[in-house]
């Protein structure tokens, strides 16, 4: 079993202001939490920018402009820009950031689904901010849409044009089935890093049974030419980030996927989760990967190649 790369996904666009006082929202704040994770064991720093203002997810490259140069300087970790941004930016405001700063990595959502946020509404009466209530309410008709056009359209603007590499995220089975179809038409290049994610409604549930045949589809797919990483969203985060660390995978966790360090415990901070996983992985006997070890097996870019 090779090393395992622990990645942070460190803010996300699910949680609202509301959920947690612990959830980075300035850019100063995702700078710090970024880097203290990855100074916890996160090779990789999964990024999404909120507006400082009123802590509303944004796809605007200058705020993310605000802390990418920030975390460049404090840590090596991989930056891996989102290209899935949030619910109602269109495609174009999704890649701006990914475009203006040509990072090493980036997620890329292997589908269109349905992605319910709106069972979160009723764990809480009142909310901070006037957006949180109807951003949450809308995704019971939300379609969060990546055609094979807009696969492949951000496939050529930042895998060719930007020699980045992508985080596929694949919410269902199905997903694997699309990325092997880029994969026969040479629109990607091995090693693939597949990231199987549980948890999310309109996804794949956070079973056992779900992960073992996401890997046995996989393993069947791309054989020896990918790199599989799972992350589970809310209580599932540990425990099924564990169970598949046995079984081969890397992991995420971050305050994007949960917002819980235990039962009933908010984490303090991304840096808390990553070192809850990571003491638990070593306990196990399992290695885990450095950034420079992350790179060489992803066959990334380097750092020095971005533009920020």
């Amino acid at each position: 079993m090779s090393k395992v790369i622990i990645s942070c996904a460190v803010t996300g666009a699910v949680h609202t202001p509301t959920m947690s006082r612990y959830l980075p929202i300035t850019p100063q704040e995702i700078a710090a939490q970024a880097i203290e994770a990855a100074g916890a064991g996160a090779a990789i720093l999964h990024l999404h920018a909120r507006d400082p203002r009123d802590g509303r997810p944004t796809p605007d490259p200058d705020v993310f402009m605000q802390f990418l140069p920030a975390i460049k300087e404090g840590t090596d970790a991989v930056v891996n820009i989102t290209t899935g941004g949030g619910q109602g930016m269109s495609l174009e405001q999704r890649l701006a950031a990914a475009l203006r700063a040509s990072p090493e990595l980036c997620s890329l959502n292997m589908g269109s689904m349905n992605f319910g946020m709106y069972p979160m509404l009723a764990r809480y009466e009142k909310f901070q901010q006037d957006w949180e209530r109807p951003y949450l309410e809308s995704t019971r008709n939300w379609i969060f849409r990546n055609t094979f056009g807009d696969i492949e359209s951000i496939l050529e603007t930042l895998g060719k044009g930007h020699g980045a590499r992508f985080e596929f995220e694949c919410y269902d089975v199905g997903h694997l089935y699309t990325l092997a179809h880029f994969l026969e038409r040479k629109l990607v290049t091995p090693p693939l890093f597949v990231q199987s994610i549980f948890g999310i409604l309109g996804g794949q549930g956070a079973d056992t049974e779900n992960l073992l045949h996401a890997k046995r589809i996989a393993d069947r797919l791309f054989g020896a030419e990918y790199q599989w990483s799972v992350m589970a969203s809310g209580r599932h985060q540990i425990p099924f980030t564990t169970m598949a660390a046995l079984n081969g995978a890397n992991v995420r966790v971050g305050l994007e996927d949960s917002l819980y360090a235990g039962k009933g415990k908010l984490a303090t901070s991304n840096a808390e989760q990553v070192r809850l996983l990571r003491q638990i992985l070593e306990a196990l006997s399992l290695e885990i990967a450095t950034p420079r070890e992350a790179r060489q097996i992803l066959a990334l870019k380097g750092a020095d190649n971005v533009r920020f």
